[in-house]
């Protein structure tokens, strides 16, 4: 079984704060789940290729594809809402002064 030692490091290494009752409560669980690991260890698994997924989907995707693009500076300042002031599009600040 772990110690309540073992689970305040391991806590602290996941930096999170645990009650003591949670600690207690941890330690039991802790313990299960590394024991339930001990025994799927014995399983052979040398025969087996490694699966990441068992659905048969494949991920979709497209090449990147490069377009050139002929509009301006001047044309795209044009297309903003916003305000333009000395050739740049004018916004809220951010920092409060």
């Amino acid at each position: 079984m772990l110690s309540e030692e073992e689970v305040k490091h391991i806590a602290k290494l996941a930096r999170i704060r645990l009650t003591d009752a949670e600690i207690k409560k941890y330690s039991t669980q802790l313990t299960d789940i590394l024991e339930y690991v001990k025994i799927l260890e014995e399983v052979d698994t040398k025969n087996f290729e490694p699966t990441s997924q068992v659905t048969g989907l494949k991920d979709v995707t497209r090449e990147d594809v490069v377009v050139s693009n002929s509009a301006t500076g001047e044309d795209l300042l044009k297309c903003s809402t916003l305000p333009v002031q000395n050739n740049q599009i004018k916004v809220k600040p951010v920092i409060k002064q």
